[in-house]
């Protein structure tokens, strides 16, 4: 189960009495999530329009690019994503500012109270937190991420939202959501609403089937790109297509090839509503605006970061799955290992496929220094070396990232220093955003 705790002793308390309600009993429906929201009176249904986004990667990026399209257009915009990576709080923004303590304190003794110690889960509870907080300060939209699939996600409680948008696909958390990329596809479409658009991304042709299966029997407006629209990178812009016209924008500040694809999802979404007028210079500014921590996030000069020879780069990403590990890797692609060598240090959660998040840096990474991850149930160190060394990558363990960051500087050749890369967990990330005195928002 996920971890959220604070500095603050009276919110902190609140937290861990929400975890304390967690059943010990699965139960895959949403009867707890919508008992509680009837005890508070259905905020579900008193918020302002809302864009509800699914997918396996990719999914809080689109989440960035909407709300910050949205706000360059002068909304005022609610934003729900999860998990956070130093503070609960960055999950919930009210009107574009991350909930304060206080007004979060005061929501979380509503809800508790409204609850009266039945079961529920910690993410059915804080949804139904943030969507009665979005229900009482106006706005002109919400943006809400899926947490987990979609069709039993407590997000999905939304009966009648404004859009839909399903972002890339791949194979992560099969022991809830089925074995293949098929049964994925079918738990995400779950999102799809009658009359409502469904905005998906380009998939091989057996999974949009899945998809429009799904979204037909839901009687969705299914607009798939390819077929009803489409981007493409060509002469330094990104190039946007659909029946309304084209649009060229500037590549988007998010790093990696994949924020293309999800900046072109989002101006999808936007696109296929019309409550919210959206004129060009908004998308244009929204593709500089966006800001989303931990994915391809180069880090500031810090304690940590200090610690390697000047002219070194630390980047860090929350990307734990194969998708994730292809994407990132090829992020770096044109870097050469003769000019820099570059480093991997590399914690991920018990449950996940480390040889295939790992499998794309083959050939590409000087070494692997593999950690664990603080408070978690997580792959140890001594299992990652091995994973590393089955695909020929160097690889040693190390007591923490700071650890490993500290033996990348020792034997650094400082006439090239090294480009280091902390990934595979979004908590590994935000521990490392946080011991580098950054914040996450």
């Amino acid at each position: 189960m996920e971890r959220a705790r604070s500095d603050n002793a009276v919110l902190d308390a609140l937290l861990q009495a929400a975890y304390a309600l967690h059943p010990t009993e699965i139960d895959l429906t949403l009867d707890r999530l919508t008992r509680l929201l009837a005890r508070l009176g259905n905020p579900q249904s008193k918020m302002p329009p809302v864009f509800h986004v699914a997918g396996t990667n990719g999914k809080g990026s689109t989440v960035a690019f909407i709300r910050a399209c949205l706000e360059a257009s002068g909304r005022r915009i609610h934003v729900y994503t999860s998990p956070h990576l130093i503070r609960f709080n960055e999950r919930i923004r009210i009107a574009g500012k991350v909930i304060e303590d206080e007004a979060l304190a005061d929501l979380l003794r509503e809800v508790l109270a409204r609850n009266a110690g039945q079961d529920v889960t910690f993410f059915e509870l804080t949804t139904a937190l943030a969507f009665l907080a979005f229900s009482r300060e106006p706005a002109d939209a919400c943006v809400i991420e899926v947490g987990l699939g979609g069709r039993m996600d407590a997000t999905n409680v939304i009966a009648a939202p404004l859009v839909t948008g399903i972002a890339q696909l791949g194979l992560d958390h099969q022991q809830w959501l089925g074995p293949t990329i098929l049964d994925i596809a079918r738990e995400k479409a779950g999102i799809a609403k009658k009359g409502v658009p469904l905005v998906v991304a380009r998939y091989p042709k057996s999974v949009t089937t899945r998809i429009a299966e799904v979204a037909g029997v839901a009687g969705a407006d299914l607009r798939v790109r390819g077929e009803d629209w489409d981007a493409a990178l060509y002469e330094g812009a990104l190039h946007y297509r659909d029946p309304q016209g084209l649009l060229t924008l500037p590549l988007p500040r998010l790093a990696g090839a994949h924020q293309l694809d999800n900046a072109a999802l989002a101006v999808a979404m936007l696109r296929a509503q019309d409550v919210l007028a959206m004129p060009e210079a908004a998308f244009r500014a929204g593709m500089g605006w966006a800001e989303w921590p931990a994915r391809l996030q180069r880090l500031d000069r810090g304690p940590l970061s200090a610690r390697l020879p000047a002219g070194s780069e630390l980047w860090i990403d929350g990307g734990h799955n194969p998708a994730a590990g292809r994407a990132i890797a090829d992020h770096f692609r044109g870097h050469s290992l003769a000019e820099r060598p570059f480093y991997l240090v590399l914690g991920m959660l018990a449950a996940k496929d480390a040889a295939g998040f790992l499998k794309p840096f083959a050939g590409r990474a000087t070494a692997v220094y593999a950690v664990p991850i603080e408070g978690h149930a997580s792959h140890s160190p001594d299992d990652l070396v091995r994973a590393a060394r089955d695909i020929g990558l160097p690889a040693q363990g190390a007591e923490s990232v700071a650890a490993a960051v500290t033996e990348i500087a020792r034997s650094a050749d400082r006439a090239r220093p090294p480009v280091v890369l902390v990934s595979g967990s979004l908590y590994l990330a935000g521990d490392t955003l946080a011991e580098n005195g950054q914040s996450a928002g």
